[in-house]
């Protein structure tokens, strides 16, 4: 047993604290306040990842942003197999992009968050898709529905941690594409979509998963309007799900931002609008801030955000560096509302 009675404790260059072993006291006047969580979780968070897309014609470009700073995006890395319409999941160390449209639709891979450098092979989803919906608790991460027909009802999951093929989680309540997604620690909601085939129907649908159990997804409420095409993020509490079209073609973009409430099932409600409007924006959540990136309108450069405590419209927060759409869900970060 040890005791210290001192008011600092320095290395003998006074650049660190020194190296403790064994069992420790610390008494003192002001208190101490030690570290808590997983040391994944300890500073260096708030990073947004955008991947893929296109402006036309295939993006390649990897980028990054701190989601706590305003400014321009950089570029992270590249991906060697560029694709559209990707669905990306994320823990707070490692970003799972999967699906899209080009050229193996039902193929993962990933970065490490914390280092740039190119996306690497993960594995394989459960069958081919693009424009599919996702979301993670930090350990699971899921992709729900996207086409082609017949896979637009299925939801996956994956570990994020081990590169191994998905499995099946259950289904959609309501089967379509380019529908997005969000989530808390135990509950996973997917939001909005359109039928793949003519005419091409929006919907306001809202279901959700519990997370660690499988089975289908159940009704959680409508959004305030017919929408696919949109991107969806959230803290732990609060969801957000801006832009989408609201008939075929770009000419029926919306700039509305929905919200809603994760613990409880209910319709969304308007929280404001995009400075832009355009669908396929990707959504990169903090606890604090939702920052939306590109989409189409046609393709744009523009970041904005909003603070999530608050409702209002959007505000300007950078450019990407090349413009594009992000795809309905190609976009996260390592801060997000599944990861507490």
């Amino acid at each position: 047993m040890s005791e210290f009675r001192i008011d600092q404790i320095k290395s003998q260059d006074a650049s660190r604290g020194p190296d403790i072993a064994g069992i420790t006291t610390f008494t003192g006047t002001s208190g101490i306040v030690m570290p808590s969580g997983d040391t994944a979780y300890r500073g260096g968070r708030g990073r947004g990842i955008i991947s893929g897309g296109y402006a036309p014609g295939h993006i390649r470009t990897i980028d990054v942003l701190n989601i706590a700073n305003l400014g321009n995006a950089v570029q992270f890395g590249s991906d060697p197999t560029p694709g559209m319409q990707l669905g990306a999941n994320s823990s707070s160390t490692r970003m799972v992009f999967g699906g899209g449209s080009t050229p193996s639709p039902t193929q993962c891979r990933y970065v490490e968050i914390a280092h740039a450098g190119n996306s690497m092979e993960f594995a394989n989803l459960t069958t081919t898709r693009r424009g599919t919906g996702c979301t993670s608790n930090g350990v699971r991460g899921f992709f729900g529905g996207g086409a082609p027909t017949g896979n637009d009802l299925i939801i996956d999951y994956v570990n994020i941690a081990n590169k191994a093929d998905a499995t099946r989680f259950g289904d959609l309540s309501f089967a379509r594409r380019q529908g997005a997604g969000l989530g808390s620690p135990t509950r996973g909601v997917f939001t909005g979509g359109y039928l793949l085939a003519s005419p091409y129907l929006r919907y306001n649908v809202i279901d959700y998963i519990t997370m660690s159990s499988e089975g289908n997804a159940k009704d959680f409420g409508d959004l305030t309007s017919l929408r696919g095409a949109i991107g969806a993020g959230s803290n732990a509490t609060r969801g957000f799900i801006p832009g989408g079209t609201t008939a075929a073609g770009s000419g029926n973009n919306t700039n509305t931002i929905d919200y809603l409430t994760i613990s409880s099932t209910g319709n969304a409600q308007e929280f404001g609008d995009l400075s832009v409007t355009l669908h396929n924006t990707g959504v990169c959540p903090s606890q604090t801030r939702a920052v939306f990136a590109g989409g189409y309108s046609p393709g744009t450069n523009v970041i904005s955000y909003v603070e999530i405590a608050t409702t209002g419209d959007s505000i300007d927060f950078g450019d990407l560096t090349v413009a594009r759409c992000a795809g309905n869900d190609g976009a996260s970060s390592d801060s997000h509302g599944g990861l507490g």
